[in-house]
């Protein structure tokens, strides 16, 4: 049966965040996710963690001035040194809070750089983190994203981020498949997952139009879980939506799967 993680960066803003975890545990949910821990000491997010038996499904590398409009630095040829230092803080606090998945951020391709370069500095920066985190016994995940939400994004097509992954060639990269995003780039949801269920590794919900919870848009989610059931889906889905009005008021969709 589908297992949900909430993500604290968009659920119980009504709370701070560190207060999230709690809300998290309270409305039921057993693990969470969320874009960045670097703000918060790794010993403060862990002792959240274990206060309300929650488990860290997800984080994601540090992705540069995210305020200033940074969406990643992967594919930046002239942020290799960022991008790699930015894996070892990553480590540190994945291996702190029992994290076994990082997201990568592919980023915003600056202008005038040729295609290939922007295919070979993702690609290079993608092995060495794949190696890095291998050895620290975690996996590394990309993820395709819509660009009316981050116009001139990188990665944006499931087919896309599997021919990086087949280049890079590492056992541990794999493919974190958002829904949402997914459905405005291509559509064609169950069958695209039933071809690429053997790289995706994470799966993450909103509906569409609005990015708001299951039920309030045109995804048909009931129908979505079943099939990830049915195929064997194994893996975390992360509830990366805006509620609708508060988060609580919009978590009737979830009381049979929790």
């Amino acid at each position: 049966m589908a297992k949900f993680a909430a993500n604290l960066t968009m659920m119980f803003n009504e709370v701070d965040f560190l207060d999230r975890f709690g809300a998290a545990a309270k409305a039921g949910f057993k693990a969470v996710e969320y874009l960045f821990p670097y703000d918060y000491g790794k010993d403060q997010v862990a002792e959240r963690l274990n206060e309300h038996g929650l488990t860290q499904v997800l984080h994601n590398l540090p992705a540069g001035d995210w305020d200033a409009g940074d969406r990643g630095n992967a594919c930046q040829p002239d942020r290799v040194g960022e991008f790699q230092d930015g894996v070892g803080r990553a480590i540190e606090y994945a291996t702190a809070l029992g994290c076994k998945q990082i997201n990568c951020l592919a980023g915003i391709p600056p202008s005038g750089v040729e295609p290939d370069v922007l295919l070979e500095t993702f690609v290079s920066n993608l092995k060495f983190a794949a190696e890095k985190l291998n050895d620290a016994g975690v996996t590394l995940l990309i993820e395709p994203i819509n660009i009316r939400d981050i116009p001139g994004f990188y990665l944006i097509h499931t087919s896309q981020g599997r021919a990086i992954i087949q280049r890079v060639g590492a056992d541990n990269l794999k493919l974190q498949y958002d829904i949402y995003h997914m459905q405005i780039m291509e559509g064609d949801l169950a069958p695209t997952i039933e071809r690429n269920l053997d790289i995706i590794r994470h799966v993450q919900i909103a509906d569409n139009p609005g990015r708001n919870e299951p039920g309030t848009g045109e995804i048909n989610y009931p129908f979505l879980f079943d099939f990830l059931d049915e195929k064997g889906y194994d893996g975390w889905i992360g509830c990366e939506y805006r509620p609708l009005t508060t988060t609580e008021a919009g978590l009737d969709w979830i009381g049979p799967y929790l």
